[in-house]
């Protein structure tokens, strides 16, 4: 009984894919489609556990960078799309204060390696950083806004999931 698992890891990894390269296509999409991609992928960290969602995390990271026509929205996905997978950890976590440093904390750290890189890459780092460092602090602070609603919504549709599956399985 092999096949099922397999099938719905495909299946749902095809269609986090599908959406990330409409994320490079439609304007705006560049930060919606990954986290659309990563609810995506949320039946399959329910259902077949955290190493079979790694494995379909890593599988649509590579199918984002190279099929994807925006690289940033490849980009974002890869620094942001494992979190769903880490979220049960930080939801164990005891104080509510605890699992909220801890999410800003990780979206921090990727949102900083993220545009750190790119901008070293791009040699753009000293000039923007030098520049507008109020600027870029405002940018951080509206990130972590949006990683927590974002966590906010992983969490629901997680509920919606498990309330979908008892309803079924007890019908």
């Amino acid at each position: 009984m092999r096949a099922r698992p397999l099938a719905l890891c495909g299946v749902l990894a095809a269609l986090a894919a599908a959406l990330l390269a409409l994320g490079g296509i439609l304007p705006g999409m560049v930060f919606c489609a990954p986290i659309l991609a990563m609810g995506v992928l949320l039946p399959v960290l329910e259902e077949l556990g955290p190493k079979a969602a790694g494995t379909a995390y890593a599988a649509v990271s590579i199918l984002a960078l190279l099929l994807s026509p925006s690289r940033e929205t490849a980009f974002v996905y890869l620094f942001f799309g494992w979190y769903p997978i880490l979220r049960p950890k930080i939801a164990a976590l005891p104080f509510r204060a605890l699992r909220v440093l801890a999410r800003l904390a990780v979206c921090s750290a990727s949102a900083l390696l993220l545009y750190g890189l790119a901008l070293r890459v791009l040699g753009l780092a000293e000039d923007l950083l030098a520049s507008a460092w109020y600027f870029n602090a405002a940018l951080l602070a509206a990130g972590n806004v949006v990683f927590l609603l974002t966590d906010s919504t992983l969490a629901r549709l997680t509920n919606i999931w498990h309330w979908k599956l008892k309803k079924h399985l007890y019908r």
